[in-house]
């Protein structure tokens, strides 16, 4: 049985569950943490029949008190943690112009400052033990810049670079990070999603519902890159493409393109709603 530990936000649903799951059959220890106790006591009881050790925590990643709350109990239960997941997010959709700014604070508050607040508690204990790894959750959107989405596209972006500056100063304490940049799959993110629009809400439905990726998939994806300390993890072939397109054509090709692909997802929404 192994005695390495994860902790994951947002891991009562969606990909922190499938996470949870995932590390749970490999046998490590598993404290998930979220806000819906419900659903956390469910996954809880159903990561109890994989491992011995499962845990539920009520945390609100806008409270740096609940984190560090959380921090302490592994520190003094299980002797620290090995990974920690960044996971818990939400979603935002809506025109510039049409989007409150109380909406901005809320994806900010959540999608940039959880993940901030997480690698701000937990990095002080990964180097007492000398050791530790973070997965941060961000999205293709952190990479690309469809419209529409400004507010969770630049909550996502900031994750990236948020990342990408960890990974260069806490090399020396031995901690690592890898950055997951999933495109759309099958997820309850619409249950978060803020937006006037329904024609956004029912493409973006409709796009989660018909990936060929699973949560599971990636799950799987993110245990693969921890163990070879994998910095980038792109599990969407097709977004790895856009991508590989904004760096390397030219800015005005590749906006056209964008604005195409947008255009078609706004009016496949429309003819749905």
């Amino acid at each position: 049985m192994s005695e390495q530990r994860i902790f994951i936000t947002g891991g009562a649903s969606g990909l922190g569950q499938s996470i949870a799951l995932r590390y749970a059959r490999a046998g490590w220890r598993v404290c998930i943490a979220d806000v819906n106790d419900a659903r956390g006591a469910e996954t809880q009881k159903t990561l109890a029949s994989l491992t011995p050790h499962a845990h539920y925590l009520r945390c609100d990643v806008t409270r740096e008190e609940d984190l560090r709350a959380a921090s302490e109990w592994l520190a003094s239960n299980w002797g620290g943690v090995d990974v920690v997941v960044n996971n818990a997010g939400v979603a935002q959709a809506g025109a510039i112009e049409e989007v409150s700014l109380d909406d901005w604070q809320w994806i900010i508050d959540i999608n940039l400052l959880g993940v901030v607040r997480g690698c701000k508690v937990f990095t002080p204990l990964f180097k007492r033990q000398g050791h530790g790894h973070f997965v941060n959750v961000a999205s293709m959107a952190g990479l690309l810049d469809v419209p529409m989405m400004s507010s969770y596209n630049a909550t996502k972006a900031a994750v990236v670079s948020l990342s990408e500056t960890l990974q260069n100063e806490l090399a020396d304490d031995h901690i690592g990070v890898s950055l997951v940049c999933p495109s759309f799959f099958k997820t309850n993110l619409t249950e978060s999603l803020r937006t006037s629009s329904p024609g956004l809400r029912t493409a973006m439905g409709k796009l989660l519902e018909r990936s060929p990726i699973t949560a599971d998939d990636i799950a799987d994806r993110i245990f693969r890159a921890v163990e070879q300390r994998e910095f980038y993890v792109l599990p969407h072939s097709e977004g790895r493409q856009a991508w590989l397109m904004k760096r390397l054509l030219p800015r005005g090709l590749y906006a056209s393109l964008i604005r195409k692909r947008t255009r078609r997802m706004r009016s496949y929404g429309t003819q749905q709603a």
